[in-house]
């Protein structure tokens, strides 16, 4: 049973910065792709990035030089650095895991809301 748990949303100020991370649990996390997506109010989940299993990373861009997306194996982690935070980051920031085979699985999700 595979599990991902995102952590880290909260409410910041434009130009400040967040952490977000997401733990899996019950799978072979080095061989996965893990991904950050996002889902704005009213508007379609969208890709922020993607990093593989040996550290290749994708980044749309609306985040690039301003996101950064990290992976710590040892602890089954993937992480989200965010800075210079934009009112249009504002969403529910979900995890995605896929693993070899195509199997594919989704954390539940952690707001970050950027406001004055």
């Amino acid at each position: 049973q595979v599990q991902l748990v995102e952590s880290g949303g909260g409410l910041v100020q434009p130009g400040g910065s967040l952490r977000l991370s997401c733990a899996a649990s019950g799978t072979i996390f080095r061989f996965s792709v893990m991904g950050w997506y996002r889902q704005a109010p009213g508007k379609e989940r969208e890709l922020v990035t993607v990093i593989t299993g040996g550290g290749s990373t994708n980044y749309a861009d609306s985040v690039k030089d301003r996101f950064t997306i990290s992976r710590d194996n040892a602890k089954n982690t993937v992480y989200l650095q965010m800075n210079s935070l934009k009112f249009e980051d504002t969403a529910v920031y979900y995890c995605n895991m896929v693993l070899p085979g195509a199997r594919e699985y989704w954390g539940k999700g952690t707001l970050v809301t950027v406001s004055t």
